[in-house]
């Protein structure tokens, strides 16, 4: 068993039962009260750590088979509250359009120039986003940005004929998302200074979401389990009606 931090141990304690599911604005304000719990020394003689503005994240079980390649949960879905962080994004589309997705926030943009610059190793940004007219080219990057995760897919939502439009969702923290080995969807979902309300409009959207891409192969029940976190705390389960 995972040695605990006296922090976290205060956290666990603001849960009346760990193993029951709350509803959900219950859920957040639990979370909220361990968001207040304040890390101290961890041992003597150590300086006392400063408070951070935690990421909240939500964990969906689903019930389904990952093993199935038409059970797999994959895409992308801005959330009506953002998620309090931006990306840097990068855009392969035609010359034409790299100036117009720069001045959309694209921190680069443009075709053979850049997929020559990242074939050659430059990947500091964190979504890529590409035109259909570029996919031929763009998809010899796959030894590069798959490994990473930032291989442009349409099933993801990054690959798409507005590339401006698609500039300016990711930029703004829009999610992309998939299923793990196990069913699981793990989707950041804000921040701790978010209000409750705002919280809780994000999660309610992301469940549905959610529930509204269920494979028409799964069977039985399909949302298993749900439960929020954030980075320095234990997990609360969540009611799914």
């Amino acid at each position: 068993m995972p040695k605990r931090s006296v922090a976290y141990k205060a956290c666990l304690a603001r849960i009346p039962d760990p193993a029951r599911a709350y509803p959900l604005a219950e859920a957040i304000g639990l979370l909220k009260q361990m968001g207040e719990v304040k890390a101290g020394k961890s041992y003597k003689g150590a300086r006392k750590r400063k408070g951070f503005d935690q990421t909240v994240e939500l964990v969906m079980h689903l019930g389904i088979d990952p093993k199935q390649a038409d059970q797999m949960i994959r895409g992308a879905v801005s959330l009506p509250k953002g998620i309090g962080a931006t990306k840097r994004v990068i855009a392969f589309c035609p010359e034409e359009m790299a100036a117009e997705a720069k001045a959309a926030g694209a921190v680069d943009a443009g075709a053979d120039e850049l997929i020559k610059k990242v074939a050659e190793g430059w990947t500091d940004f964190d979504v890529a986003v590409a035109h259909p007219q570029l996919m031929s080219k763009v998809g010899k990057l796959g030894k590069v940005l798959g490994p990473q995760g930032k291989m442009p897919s349409p099933k993801a939502g990054t690959v798409s004929p507005d590339i401006p439009q698609a500039v300016r969702e990711y930029a703004a923290g829009k999610l992309e998302y998939r299923n793990d080995a196990g069913g699981n969807i793990h989707a950041v979902v804000g921040k701790m200074s978010f209000d409750a309300a705002d919280l809780q409009a994000n999660i309610e959207a992301f469940i549905d979401h959610i529930r509204k891409a269920r494979p028409s192969t799964a069977r039985g029940q399909y949302i298993r389990k749900v439960s929020i976190c954030a980075t320095m705390t234990p997990g609360v389960q969540v009611e799914v009606g």
